[in-house]
């Protein structure tokens, strides 16, 4: 893991900057999102992702590239959370009081 992060800080900063420019250029969605089911599903994918990884099951390249997606992944998803919630914080600042 310390190989990734220091193999690939260019990479993983730039996941984390992509994420954080997606947050922040996209639009608050407020409709139904994904069911119920499907939501199972991915999160039982995540899962079973983590888990191989954690466990080394899938050697040599394939799992390497494992753990870069994962953490790419990781780092995009938490880019995104912190650029929607500093694009939630200035746009809720700036608009007027009503």
């Amino acid at each position: 893991m310390a190989y990734l992060t220091t193999f690939y800080w260019g990479w993983l900063l730039g996941s984390v900057l992509l994420g954080f420019a997606m947050g922040w250029i996209s639009v608050v969605q407020r409709g139904d999102g994904i069911s119920r089911k499907l939501r199972w599903w991915l999160s039982a994918l995540v899962a079973a992702l983590i888990a191989a990884a954690l466990t080394r099951v899938v050697p040599g390249r394939f799992g390497y590239w494992l753990d870069l997606g994962l953490i790419m992944f990781a780092l995009y998803l938490c880019g995104c959370a912190v650029g929607s919630w500093l694009r939630d914080w200035v746009v809720s600042r700036s608009a007027p009081s009503a």
